[in-house]
Formats: C-alpha cells, sequence, structure tokens
C-alpha cells in the first residue's frame, strides 16, 4: 500500500496505520463514502493493538476524514482523498523535496538527468 520510508520504521505505530490507511484511501481501496473496517477488523488484518488502531481512526476524525455512524461503523469522508493528497503534497514539498535536491546537487544529478530516464 504505502510506499517504504526509512524514517518510517522510528514513527509510533499509530502514525504507520494512519500512513497505511491514507494511502488506502488515496488509492481508492477505501472509496469515499465507504466504511472503514472495524477497529477489530484491521487491527487483526495489520497485528496490532486495537488502541492503536483506534488512535489512527480518532486522528482521521479529527482531521474531518472520516464520519462516524454510531453503531454501524465509520465511513470515508467526501474529499477525504484529495485533502490527504493536497497534505501529502504539501509535506513533501517542504520536507523531502528540499532533502532530495540537497542529495542531488551532493550527486552532481541534475532534473534533466531525471527526466531522461522517464
Amino acid at each position: 500500500m504505502a510506499l517504504h520510508h526509512p524514517m518510517s520504521e522510528t514513527k509510533p505505530v499509530y502514525l504507520r496505520l494512519r500512513e497505511r490507511i491514507a494511502a488506502a484511501i488515496m488509492a481508492g481501496d477505501y472509496a469515499e463514502g465507504q466504511m472503514l473496517p472495524s477497529v477489530r477488523a484491521f487491527a487483526a488484518e495489520q497485528g496490532a493493538n486495537p488502541l492503536t488502531v483506534a488512535k489512527a481512526y480518532q486522528q482521521f476524525q479529527a482531521d474531518g476524514l472520516i464520519r462516524v455512524q454510531r453503531g454501524v461503523g465509520m465511513f470515508v469522508r467526501e474529499g477525504a482523498a484529495d485533502r490527504l493528497r493536497q497534505s501529502e503534497r504539501e509535506q513533501f514539498m517542504a520536507e523531502e523535496w528540499p532533502r532530495i535536491r540537497r542529495r542531488m546537487a551532493r550527486l552532481d544529478i541534475r532534473l534533466a538527468d531525471l527526466a531522461d530516464l522517464v
């Protein structure tokens, strides 16, 4: 689902689970309006503690990306995939891209070199 990132092993488990869920929402595996797996089901699937999964889900709820229907389940809100994509784009441009550019400079790699690979 999510791309491997060397720093991901140092992140708390709930954030790694959140990244997996976010990647699935952006990929359309959990479409807008679709019910997410229950906390227990997702915990069993991921081999995680249900309290850890609940913490990841709570963050999505706090961010307005899912809605809870009591007694039924949690559903992906409309626009969640676009909001997640925009947020990840901003994070990439602010945090990851500058590191990549510095490494490219150290290795004397130009953007044109990358374009040739495509």
